[in-house]
């Protein structure tokens, strides 16, 4: 299994033996791609799977800090909260395989929380919004969440 991340055409291709077994829209960084720290930036290069968070969690289940809160979003939830960045359903947190480039210091992908993780499903795919995670839909998120194991390859190109 290999997760092949694309920014320029914001798509994600899940690959099992070299046949493509599931492919869909994302939404990358609004910043564009980038490594550092605090840029907001979709970090590229090579990745793994570090954790997978969420199993079992009812769809559009609200984690912060990769716990669940115990709330399920809802649009009258989001308009409670309207600058909460709602990470939601599952999480596959990455951690960069390269040093200096996605990994150690000031661009190390898993200390800077990036996730493969759902979103509200009124979050535009196939264009850059998120924060630096790559945002999927819900359904997507969980069908990815189930074929994986951690430890699966993911590179990401812009």
């Amino acid at each position: 299994m290999r997760i092949d991340v694309d920014i320029r055409s914001q798509t994600l291709v899940l690959w099992d033996h070299g046949r493509r077994v599931f492919e869909t829209a994302i939404s990358s960084a609004a910043n564009g791609p980038g490594e550092i720290n605090g840029s907001g930036c979709t970090p590229r290069g090579a990745h793994k799977v570090r954790a997978k968070i969420g199993a079992g969690a009812a769809a559009n289940t609200v984690f912060v800090g990769r716990r669940p809160t115990g709330e399920i979003y809802t649009p009258e939830l989001a308009m409670r909260y309207p600058g909460r960045d709602w990470i939601l359903t599952r999480i596959l947190w990455l951690s960069g395989l390269e040093p200096g480039v996605n990994r150690l210091g000031n661009v190390d992908t898993m200390r800077r929380f990036i996730y493969i993780h759902g979103s509200p499903d009124t979050v535009p795919m196939g264009v850059p919004g998120s924060h630096g995670c790559i945002r999927m839909r819900n359904a997507d998120v969980i069908r990815l969440f189930d074929l994986v194991p951690v430890g699966t390859p993911v590179n990401i190109t812009a």
